[in-house]
């Protein structure tokens, strides 16, 4: 899976700060690394997440359910999510609409990472 740089992250999520308004503030860096390295763990030399789906949904549920930014974590997760289906040859149909609940469901509890990839996998396709 390619995936998106630290420094790329946190330029985006100024970016999104900028155009919609919030706090422009990283709270950890060390939350900002796991949440963008959760993707990649293995277990007994096997990846936990096999699929490069099953690394995008882990890194969405991750950068929102970790909260490394002092606001736009879920904004962040959403925008990561789509930078990283793209840049991985997939297209998604979905709704803003789509995408506010997904964030909104992620940080209440309602979308845990299986329902993440799940949601994703219904709405993607490889390019």
């Amino acid at each position: 899976m390619i995936k998106s740089p630290k420094d790329k992250i946190i330029k985006y999520h100024k970016m999104q700060i900028d155009r919609f308004g919030g706090l422009h503030s990283l709270k950890d860096e060390n939350i900002l690394d796991s949440a963008l390295n959760a993707a990649f763990q293995t277990f007994d030399g096997k990846d936990l997440h096999a699929t490069v789906l099953d690394k995008i949904a882990a890194t969405c549920y991750s950068l929102i359910a970790n909260h490394a930014f002092i606001d736009g974590n879920k904004r962040i997760g959403v925008l990561t999510m789509l930078i990283l289906l793209e840049i991985n040859n997939y297209t998604i149909r979905c709704t803003q609409a789509d995408l506010i609940d997904l964030g909104l469901g992620i940080a209440a509890g309602k979308y845990k990472q299986a329902d993440i990839l799940t949601w994703i996998k219904s709405r993607t396709a490889q390019a």
